[in-house]
């Protein structure tokens, strides 16, 4: 890590046209909000359907990348664990997994960013543009976790 602050990515992604698949970039929204307020320039957000294989070039440029997601997984509101690069390059896939972004972005890009993937519950993935209410408890719960996980991880005046 440099003296300066470290760059810090914020990617939230998912289908703000599937209920609760939104969750991922309305946190990416919420905290570009929070950055611009608090002026914090060294946090970015990017935001998409889903992840690609042009995003290993992109988190190769910082120092500390979160991906949000929303999940069906079994996790409580939210959960956030490490990412594991993963070594297997399949250029057949339309979309890749964190871990597959990471390993691309290690091996070709020589890029070692620290890179978390947050998992936002969710519950209904229908055809409509309306979170569910149980969904939105657990994004404003998540956003509150990644506020405090960012203002622990860079240095600027209080």
């Amino acid at each position: 890590m440099h003296n300066s602050s470290p760059r810090i990515l914020v990617y939230g992604y998912g289908n703000p046209g599937r209920q609760d698949d939104a969750l991922g970039v309305l946190l990416a929204e919420e905290i570009n909000k929070w950055a611009q307020e608090e002026n914090l320039p060294n946090i970015d957000i990017d935001q998409n359907y889903q992840l690609n294989i042009e995003d290993a070039d992109k988190i190769a440029q910082y120092d500390i990348v979160v991906f949000a997601d929303a999940s069906m997984n079994d996790v409580n509101s939210y959960e956030m664990d490490k990412v594991v690069p993963d070594a297997k390059v399949d250029f057949s896939m339309h979309s890749v997994t964190p871990s597959f972004v990471v390993g691309l972005c290690n091996r070709i890009f020589a890029g070692k960013p620290l890179v978390y993937q947050l998992q936002i519950k969710g519950y209904k993935w229908e055809f409509m543009e309306k979170v569910t209410e149980g969904a939105r408890k657990n994004l404003n719960s998540a956003v509150s976790y990644i506020k405090n996980f960012l203002l622990k991880n860079i240095n600027y005046p209080h």
